[in-house]
């Protein structure tokens, strides 16, 4: 075996690893599964010449790709006037595949990536690299240009924000978390309003993201009655249930075509967070396995 033959195979060693680095750092299974193959090139041209820990060198090189992925996409904001989501992982709940259990290892839930947006590129990667991979920031410096007490500081600031978020853990009963979410859709269809109230926490958070095309429709809603009164169903919808990064939640078709992906984050029999897109090509794609199944 030749060195380029010995590089490629510890690289899909460590794919799937690298995948769950960069779909943190992005938020988006397809950036990062390009973010992993541009590491690849990367990779090839560099070699591995007295690499002493290949899998950290590695992370370090899809960080770094992620990094100015997250630069650039910084710089094409202007048109982002609305609330814009990071795409969840969505699988049947009878098929909840390997490959999205290890993406989604640690419960990254879609309200962790929602806060994470909110972090600049630098202080994203700090985190990520540290808190969730246990890079030492003697590694994470050097990618972000930085001191290692200068990275220390990018993930402290990040921390601080994540847990200011005030992140509520989902009921570990996907059973439990279910049938509050089957019972909200049953009350949106029907429009009893008492019922929603009684599902949402008072302090329910709902965010609607509607894409680029319509970034004015795209909100976020505070309280239970401002949630509920925004609930309603829509004539030819169906609901195709699924997990949503791992939570209960559905697709939404309408005659057929495909409408949104909602996300729900259940607490104690309460829906305390409901994030959902409404963009059609967008939920065409990123809920595709869902949508082949039905």
């Amino acid at each position: 075996m030749d060195e380029n033959e010995w590089l490629a195979d510890r690289f899909e060693e460590h794919r799937t690893n690298l995948r769950a680095v960069a779909y943190r750092m992005l938020g988006s299974l397809t950036e990062a599964d390009d973010a992993v193959q541009d590491a690849w090139l990367r990779v090839s041209r560099a070699g591995a010449d007295e690499v002493d820990n290949l899998g950290g060198w590695l992370t370090t090189i899809v960080a770094r790709v992620c990094l100015n992925m997250l630069r650039s996409r910084n710089r094409r904001r202007e048109e982002s006037l609305g609330v814009r989501l990071p795409d969840p992982v969505i699988s049947l709940e009878r098929e909840f595949q390997p490959e999205a259990e290890a993406v989604l290892a640690d419960s990254v839930g879609l309200a962790l990536l929602v806060v994470l947006d909110t972090l600049s590129p630098a202080e994203r990667l700090a985190f990520v690299l540290h808190d969730m991979f246990e890079l030492p920031f003697e590694e994470i410096a050097p990618v972000v240009g930085r001191s290692p007490a200068a990275a220390r500081q990018l993930a402290s600031r990040a921390r601080r924000r994540v847990k200011g978020a005030a992140l509520s853990a989902p009921d570990p009963d996907l059973a439990r978390q279910r049938a509050v979410v089957d019972a909200f859709f049953q009350a949106t269809r029907g429009g009893d309003f008492d019922a929603l109230m009684a599902l949402l926490d008072p302090d329910v958070v709902l965010r609607a993201d509607y894409g680029a095309r319509r970034p004015a429709a795209s909100v976020v809603i505070h309280g239970a009655a401002a949630v509920a009164r925004q609930a309603r169903g829509i004539p030819g919808a169906l609901i195709h249930p699924a997990l949503v990064n791992g939570a209960a939640g559905a697709v939404i078709t309408v005659r057929g075509r495909p409408f949104a992906v909602m996300g729900f984050t259940v607490v104690a029999g309460k829906i305390v967070e409901i994030n959902a897109i409404a963009d059609p090509e967008r939920v065409r794609r990123i809920a595709a396995a869902v949508l082949r199944d039905e």
